[in-house]
């Protein structure tokens, strides 16, 4: 990973020319003031940003995919249509900080500071994946590839991340299959804790339930919307 200075980033973003889409991919930024700069349009994938200041810039049109900024101070910045695919932001101030148009998938918040956000339906994987009301079915994967149906109901927690899977504090078992639907099975045990039993017509509850949406692997009964990703687990 090559270092860059602060002296060289401000050189190569005035010489560039106009329309140019440069790239500082797999580079590391250290130590550095960039309050307010002007960063659009700029390739930062699998870059790392160590003890640097972004309060107010601007990354609109850039990709900061995989890009790490773990503890950075960058209130009130500018992410309109940019690429945050897996990047990580734990424990940083992203206050004010405008999202609309960009993609979040995978992007770590946990312990990030997230007031005053802005974002819009164009924002990609931000908002919560599992329905926010009411009641619907779900689906997980279990030891011996046994695939548990459940239902959660209207009063139950639930929560997401940035991802596809979810998490709740109860639920109802519906069914248990194999894969090929088959069989069916009266038990099922979770993939994670052996001591958390799934059988059918039962209702199963997490009291330590964690419902910090941003913290993925923690408490609760993690899930999916769909056969097809329970599976694939």
């Amino acid at each position: 990973m090559k270092r860059i200075s602060e002296e060289e980033l401000k050189n190569r973003i005035a010489a560039r020319k106009e329309g140019e889409r440069m790239s500082f991919s797999s580079c590391e930024f250290y130590g550095m003031n960039l309050t307010g700069w002007r960063l659009t349009d700029i390739d930062f994938t699998l870059s790392s940003f160590q003890e640097v200041r972004l309060d107010g810039a601007d990354f609109s049109g850039s990709s900061v995919e995989n890009a790490l900024f773990d503890g950075c101070s960058m209130r009130g910045v500018d992410f309109r249509d940019s690429c945050m695919v897996t990047a990580s932001f734990r424990y940083c101030d992203m206050r004010e900080c405008d999202i609309r148009g960009a993609n979040l998938f995978g992007a770590v918040l946990e312990y990030a500071r997230l007031e005053e956000i802005i974002s819009d339906e164009s924002t990609k994987w931000f908002r919560l994946h599992c329905p926010e009301k009411g009641a619907f079915l779900a689906y997980k994967k279990c030891v011996n590839d046994r695939l548990v149906q459940l239902l959660v109901p209207a009063d139950a927690k639930r929560t997401s991340a940035t991802r596809p899977s979810c998490r709740c504090n109860r639920a109802k078992v519906l069914t248990i299959k194999s894969f090929d639907y088959k069989e069916n099975f009266d038990e099922a045990w979770s993939l994670v804790d052996d001591n958390f039993v799934y059988r059918k017509g039962q209702w199963v509850e997490v009291k330590d339930f964690n419902e910090d949406r941003w913290q993925d692997s923690t408490t609760g009964i993690h899930f999916w919307l769909t056969r097809e990703e329970a599976k694939g687990y």
